[in-house]
């Protein structure tokens, strides 16, 4: 039995040369509800907006709507449209049980207009938790963009999912960068889980799910062997046709609202990496030539691993990017899902395929000395603060951690890439 029944899909409108304008602003548009279940116990514990346009039209198909959206600049205006009638639904609920929704945001409409999805889900009842999924495509594009993005959904309660991770699985390297609190797997992984890139998917998501505590769903189940598939790839939740295609009602839920709650970063990004460190870390002091073989040794590590990592690095001034740093550098900027170098006067594109961003000589990143290695598996970083030596560059001491530890190194990428962020 559902526990609400929303307000009834529009009636399809007379004609076939509605235009899609027309269709966003006289309300033909309307979501159905896809349920999340719980893969062990079987309770539905989530729902999935899933955007319809009008039945019988050219509209009715949502991938047709979203590309003619794209072609005619109205992306922004159809998911606003999609947000308003979703979190309208579910704040009708009549017993005001807690329910948690799940909405599509695209990249750019998240990176670029982060007030549309903010002010939807300002509208929201007390009872509704939402939860803004976007695609594995927009890390690797812009990351930077999209981490400020996430950041500003989570301050306002949103917890992040992560869509269609293993279409493209060198942006496997971002998900512990973003930390989303669900990963949604693609669903052509079901149909392959003999496949050895299937499971190097599967055990880099699983590993990452262990370290975070976040949610696996598998989606595209439809049959008990599906589930047993979806079972053998980690995840925990499930979506698909075995449960039900989406109904324009919210079906019985047992809500479980800590399952996604949302949590902020925002200290972690004002933050440098050594700053990071607190009081807790033994720190230690060393020549710079002797921590240029510790540094070499982490870029190495990144360029050996099976699932590749990112990396991101600090070099205090443009200057200490030298042509042989420029090397190697390059070299791992083809191999690699992403290259980030920070230091005063650094150019936008310091060496084919690097990401460069300038640093203010007021920031205190600039006296400091990171290389930062994070990936599926990998999580290693160098971090080193600049003593003020004004002697020869290979013996100028630095204070320095190496560090193992992930929460740590993660923080210091996400501090890291929080600036990339500003630039």
């Amino acid at each position: 039995m559902p526990i609400a029944t929303t307000a009834p899909a529009p009636a399809t409108p007379g004609g076939s040369d509605l235009s899609l304008a027309a269709v966003i602003t006289e309300g033909w548009l309307h979501c159905v509800y896809q349920t999340f279940v719980d893969l062990d116990s079987g309770h539905v514990v989530a729902h999935e907006a899933l955007l319809r346009g009008p039945a019988r039209t050219r509209w009715a198909s949502p991938l047709f709507l979203l590309d003619a959206a794209r072609a005619d600049g109205l992306l922004v205006d159809l998911e606003q449209a999609s947000l308003r009638a979703s979190v309208a639904d579910a704040s009708r609920l009549s017993d005001g049980r807690p329910i948690t929704l799940f909405v599509n945001v695209e990249p750019t409409t998240l990176t670029e207009r982060p007030e549309v999805v903010l002010e939807a889900i300002a509208n929201r009842a007390p009872h509704v938790q939402v939860v803004v999924e976007i695609t594995e495509r927009a890390l690797a594009t812009d990351i930077a963009g999209v981490l400020a993005g996430a950041e500003r959904l989570r301050e306002a309660g949103c917890a992040i999912a992560l869509d269609d991770v293993g279409v493209e699985p060198e942006s496997l390297a971002f998900i512990p960068l973003l930390r989303p609190e669900v990963v949604k797997l693609d669903l052509r992984l079901l149909r392959s889980v003999n496949d050895v890139a299937t499971q190097t998917v599967a055990s880099a998501v699983r590993a990452y799910a262990e370290q975070s505590g976040a949610e696996v769903v598998a989606e595209g189940i439809e049959t008990s062997d599906d589930l047993t598939r979806a079972l053998v790839l980690g995840a925990t939740l499930g979506q698909g046709w075995f449960w039900g295609r989406g109904e324009r009602h919210f079906q019985t839920t047992v809500p479980q609202p800590e399952r996604f709650r949302a949590t902020p970063n925002g200290a972690i990004l004002r933050a440098t990496p050594y700053e990071l460190l607190g009081r807790a870390r033994r720190v230690r002091r060393a020549p710079k030539h002797l921590l240029l073989a510790q540094s070499h040794a982490l870029e190495l590590m990144a360029m050996q691993s099976q699932v590749p990592p990112l990396l991101l690095a600090t070099f205090e001034h443009a200057r200490f990017f030298t042509a042989a740093t420029v090397a190697r550098y390059v070299t791992m900027g083809r191999h690699l899902p992403f290259v980030g170098v920070f230091g005063i006067d650094m150019p936008r594109t310091p060496a084919p395929g690097v990401r460069g961003s300038a640093l203010d000589p007021q920031d205190p990143l600039a006296a400091e000395w990171t290389v930062v290695v994070l990936g599926a598996h990998e999580a290693a970083a160098l971090m080193a603060r600049d003593l003020g030596d004004t002697g020869p560059d290979r013996e100028r001491e630095f204070e320095f951690v190496v560090t193992h530890d992930r929460g740590l190194v993660t923080a210091a990428a996400q501090s890291l890439v929080g600036r990339l962020a500003r630039c």
